[in-house]
C-alpha cells in the first residue's frame, strides 16, 4: 500500500465528483468503495469534501453550482491530468481547436488548473501542483485505475490529446466493439478511447471513470442496494478484465472494473 508522492506530466491524476446531494454521494460512496472522507470549507456555504482510502487521498467531490446546474449539466466525475503548466496547456489546447472552459486559475497554494474542452466535447481538467501533488493511490483496489474516452470523432480527438499531452497512441481491434486506442504516456499506458458508434449516439462526448475492484459482480450488486443503477451490467473483457458501468443515485456515471492482473 505504497503512497503516490508525485505524478508526471501527462497523468491523470485526480477524480472528482460534481453532485447535487453531497452527503448522499459521500454516503453511497463510502458504503460502496469503503472509502474515508475529509471535509473542507471552500467558501460561504461551500465545502470540498476529500475522499480517502487508508488514509490516503484518492479524490473529492464537491455539490454543483448554480451555475452548472442552470447551464443544465448532470452530476458527473471530472479528470483531472498533471501538467508542468496549466496556462502553457491552456494556450496549446486552443491552438489545437480545444475551447477553454474555465481560464487558468490559482486554487489557493494547492495548485493552478484549468478545465477545456476537446474539439469533439469531451471536458477534462488540467492540474499543475503545488501543495496538492493529487491522488496518493492509484491502480488498487477502490482507486481509479483507469480514465477513458468515448466521442464521436476518434480521429480527431488522437490528433488533439497526443498534440496536447505527447502521448502516442496504439489501436487495438476489439472485434464487434470497433477499435480500442490506449493512449500511452512515455510509454505508461495513460488512458483508452471508444468511438461512439450510432446507437451510442445519446452518450455525450466524456472522460469516464473506472475505479478497481475485488469483485464485480458483488460491487454491482452492493451499488444496487445502495441506490444505483447498472448501465452496462457485469462483462468479461479477455485478458483485461470483468466491468460494468454503473450509476449513482444522483446520476453520476463510473465504471468498476476487476483486472486480471489483479486476480
Amino acid at each position: 500500500m505504497a503512497t503516490v508522492t508525485q505524478h508526471a506530466p501527462g497523468t491523470f491524476s485526480w477524480p472528482e465528483l460534481a453532485t447535487l446531494d453531497q452527503d448522499g454521494a459521500k454516503a453511497f460512496y463510502t458504503k460502496l468503495f469503503g472509502w474515508e472522507f475529509n471535509d473542507n470549507p471552500m467558501g460561504p456555504g461551500e465545502t470540498y469534501t476529500m475522499l480517502k482510502l487508508g488514509g490516503r487521498d484518492l479524490g473529492a467531490l464537491y455539490s454543483m453550482r448554480k451555475e452548472e446546474r442552470a447551464q443544465g449539466i448532470p452530476p458527473h466525475w471530472n479528470s483531472y491530468v498533471t501538467v508542468a503548466s496549466a496556462d502553457q496547456a491552456a494556450d496549446k489546447a486552443k491552438s489545437l481547436g480545444g475551447t477553454v472552459i474555465a481560464p487558468p486559475f490559482d486554487v489557493m497554494d494547492a495548485g493552478r488548473m484549468a478545465v477545456i474542452s476537446d474539439p469533439t466535447g469531451a471536458v477534462f481538467c488540467v492540474w499543475q501542483p503545488k501543495q496538492h501533488n493529487g491522488a496518493g493511490v492509484l491502480g488498487e483496489n477502490g482507486s481509479l485505475c483507469w480514465t477513458e474516452l468515448m466521442t464521436p470523432d476518434a480521429g480527431k480527438a488522437r490528433a488533439f490529446y497526443t498534440g496536447l499531452f505527447g502521448w502516442t497512441a496504439e489501436e487495438k481491434s476489439m472485434g464487434p466493439m470497433g477499435t480500442y486506442t490506449t493512449f500511452q504516456n512515455s510509454g505508461v499506458p495513460a488512458g483508452g478511447m471508444m468511438q461512439l458508434t450510432k446507437e451510442m449516439a445519446h452518450i455525450p462526448p466524456n472522460w469516464g471513470v473506472y475505479f478497481a475492484v475485488a469483485d464485480c459482480d458483488a460491487t454491482v450488486a452492493r451499488a444496487g442496494s445502495l441506490g444505483g443503477k447498472t448501465i452496462t451490467p457485469a462483462t468479461d473483457v479477455p485478458g483485461i478484465g470483468r466491468f460494468a458501468i454503473l450509476q449513482d443515485p444522483q446520476g453520476a456515471v463510473f465504471a468498476v472494473i476487476k483486472l486480471t492482473e489483479m486476480a
